[in-house]
Formats: C-alpha cells, sequence, structure tokens
C-alpha cells in the first residue's frame, strides 16, 4: 500500500489556504472549496440530527452572505461565518437531537475505525472526535486524493457497516457536510482545542464519545491546558517534544481505537 510520507510534526509541516493560489469549487447541497494537500476542519452528522426546515433555512442565509463573501476571507470574514453559521451548526448538533447511534460503543468504533483505515495513505489524521449525533475532524489530505473522494468513503462504508449491525436500511449520515480549510496555523489550534472540548461543551461522559489527537496535536494541548507552556501562538504552536507519548489505549486519552484485525481485514 503506498503511503504518504512522514506524518506532520507540528503546524511548520501542514499547508493551509494560499490566498495566491486557485480554489477548486464543487457544490452539492452545500459549496465546497478545495486546494491540493490543503488542511481541513470538517464536520458531517447524522440524517436525523438536524430538522429540514432548520436546515433549509441556515443554507439560504448561508447562500446569501456567500453572494457577498466569496473566498478567500480575510480574518473577519472567516470569524463573522464562524459566528454566524458555523457555530450555530454545532449548537444545535450538540444538543443531540435524533437517535444518536453514535452512542453506542460498537457503533462508534467502526466509524473510527473507519476514520483511520486510510490514515497516512489518503490523508493525514491530526485530531477527531465522535460526537452521538456528529463527527468532527481536522484532517491534510494528500495531495492526490480530493475532499469529496474521503469523505465519500469515509461516510459510504461506515453506513454500510453499521445498517447491518443495526439492521436497517437507507440514507445514515446526512448527505453533505461542513468543510472549511484552514487558513493558517492560529486558526488550526482554535479548531484543535473546539475538538477537545467538545464533549465537555455537551457534558458527555467517558464512554460517550471518541477523541483522537495526533502527537504534537496532543502534546501542545497537554502542555496549554497544565500551564506548564502558554497557549499556542498565532504563527505557530509552541515547540514541544515531537516523540510520541506513551501508548494508551484510551480513544479519549488522545489515542485511536484499538482496531480489530478482522475489521481490519474487511478493508484489504
Amino acid at each position: 500500500m503506498k503511503t504518504a510520507g512522514s506524518p506532520p510534526q507540528s503546524t511548520d509541516d501542514l499547508r493551509f489556504l494560499n490566498r495566491f493560489a486557485e480554489v477548486r469549487h464543487t457544490e452539492n447541497r452545500l459549496p465546497h472549496w478545495q486546494q491540493p494537500g490543503a488542511t481541513y476542519f470538517v464536520t458531517f452528522h447524522l440524517g436525523d440530527s438536524l430538522p429540514k426546515e432548520t436546515l433549509d433555512q441556515w443554507r439560504a442565509e448561508r447562500e446569501a452572505w456567500l453572494k457577498w463573501n466569496p473566498p478567500p476571507w480575510s480574518a473577519r470574514q472567516q470569524q463573522e461565518y464562524d459566528r454566524r453559521f458555523s457555530a450555530t451548526i454545532e449548537n444545535w448538533l450538540d444538543q443531540g437531537a435524533g437517535e444518536c447511534h453514535l452512542r453506542i460503543p460498537e457503533v462508534r468504533r467502526l466509524v473510527a475505525e473507519t476514520l483511520m483505515h486510510w490514515d497516512a495513505v489518503r490523508h493525514w489524521h491530526l485530531s477527531w472526535v465522535i460526537m452521538p449525533n456528529h463527527v468532527h475532524a481536522l484532517f491534510s489530505l494528500c495531495r492526490e486524493w480530493k475532499l469529496e473522494q474521503v469523505l465519500h468513503a469515509w461516510k459510504g462504508f461506515s453506513a454500510r457497516a453499521v445498517n447491518r449491525i443495526l439492521r436497517r436500511r437507507g440514507e445514515w449520515w446526512q448527505k453533505d457536510y461542513f468543510d472549511r480549510i484552514i487558513r493558517d496555523a492560529r486558526h488550526f489550534w482554535r479548531c484543535a482545542r473546539y475538538i477537545r472540548r467538545n464533549p465537555e461543551r455537551a457534558r458527555l461522559q467517558q464512554g460517550q464519545f471518541a477523541l483522537f489527537e495526533a502527537p504534537f496535536v496532543k502534546q501542545t494541548l497537554d502542555a496549554e491546558r497544565s500551564g506548564g507552556l502558554p497557549a499556542a501562538k498565532e504563527n505557530g504552536e509552541v515547540r514541544v517534544a515531537s516523540h510520541p507519548a506513551k501508548p494508551d489505549n484510551s480513544a479519549a486519552a488522545g489515542k485511536p481505537p484499538l482496531q480489530d484485525p478482522a475489521a481490519a481485514k474487511r478493508w484489504s
């Protein structure tokens, strides 16, 4: 299997939005902007987690705003977008609407294994959290892969596997997803902190979510939390040792869940 090279050791190894390069635009029910090998923050959620009428109104307001604010955005535009649109969606999702199938440990494990299966081949995962009805993922694409290809694989395989477990048919994930290209190191660390704090904000207990963080992300955020280092700087993270921490089998401790060898074989 072809690999993507060495894993990122700091934000210096990541590709952020290039304001002077072409932005590839695709659209399903939501518009998406891409650049090869860029770093993204993506949210996708279960199909029953947001009322259709509410989501339709959100889309209409977002479309009107985007007509007057085409990318690439300034820092002010990014902040306004996050406040008016991203934060609204995230607050709705954290209310825990729908059946919240991702609370089921076996379902959550399958989704986690799906996310990690093509890591270091199609993308590099930097941080993700699986919540009861949605997923946040912060990752860098390998240059030859497109965002829609990666999301289609994640959602398609996990939906088929989960439908077998739950003995159900039909759509499981919402058809589209919410994404943004990471603008710079400051934007990156804001997203990484959001992912780590999301379970606490939603008042979840251990065992109700799964969290993954790449070693350099985990070490930097742990240092911030402990007070051993100041917060990550605007132009990059505070330097910490780049070697991985001692292994920990707990998903909530910042490591991927242990993969079931039988499940891994199914992907080969």
